[in-house]
């Protein structure tokens, strides 16, 4: 009961990726890359990429995120679910993870040259499973802004910058996998106990 599973997801992540930074070729056998997955059955990859980033800002704000997030999310999960409560934590992540780009794997399964990094999917389902159990619980404060803002609001702006990076580059990052990422949040969630839709409506009508 003492430990944070989602501390020990940052260590772990956090190493992978540090040393992949220095490792291109560890690099290569553990990113998301569609074609080689659907050529070679190299299926561990969908899991694998989730350890990586494209770079150190990447990576910390990754990590800042899910710092922000996943505490409250575990501890809502062993709030309402005692005994499977971290298990469900780790399932939402890790199908967070490996979910939210399936719709990519279609897409580019024959493209040799699309790749992508980051735990951005798992990130994205912690921050709308929060959103879903209380949308207005804690915040997160943008640097250099010395304002914290709402889970809900944060989730908005946080799908606005994937949906406009998406469309700007190619820098690596999976941001495609940040909607399908907060899809799998929400409906997971809901999915373990449907009272928390009556409860994010009733928080919701508070406010507005």
């Amino acid at each position: 009961m003492g430990f944070s599973i989602t501390i020990i997801i940052i260590v772990i992540t956090t190493v992978f990726s540090m040393i992949a930074f220095s490792n291109r070729e560890l690099f290569s056998r553990m990113l998301f890359n569609p074609y080689v997955i659907y050529e070679s059955n190299q299926y561990y990859r969908f899991i694998t990429y989730g350890l990586l980033h494209a770079n150190w800002v990447h990576l910390l704000i990754n990590m800042f995120v899910l710092y922000s997030f996943g505490d409250f999310v575990e501890n809502a999960y062993t709030h309402f679910f005692p005994v499977l409560g971290r298990y469900y934590y780790i399932l939402l992540y890790i199908f967070g993870l490996v979910l939210s780009v399936v719709p990519s794997y279609s897409k580019h399964k024959n493209d040799q040259w699309y790749a992508s990094v980051g735990a951005s999917g798992a990130v994205s389902a912690v921050i709308f499973s929060s959103i879903i159990i209380n949308p207005f619980q804690g915040g997160i404060m943008i640097f250099p802004i010395p304002v914290t803002i709402s889970p809900v609001l944060f989730g908005i702006l946080y799908l606005i910058y994937s949906a406009y990076m998406s469309k700007k580059g190619k820098d690596n990052t999976g941001h495609d996998a940040h909607f399908w990422g907060a899809v799998f949040g929400i409906v997971f969630t809901i999915a373990l106990r449907p009272a928390f839709v009556e409860n994010f409506i009733r928080e919701l009508s508070q406010i507005l």
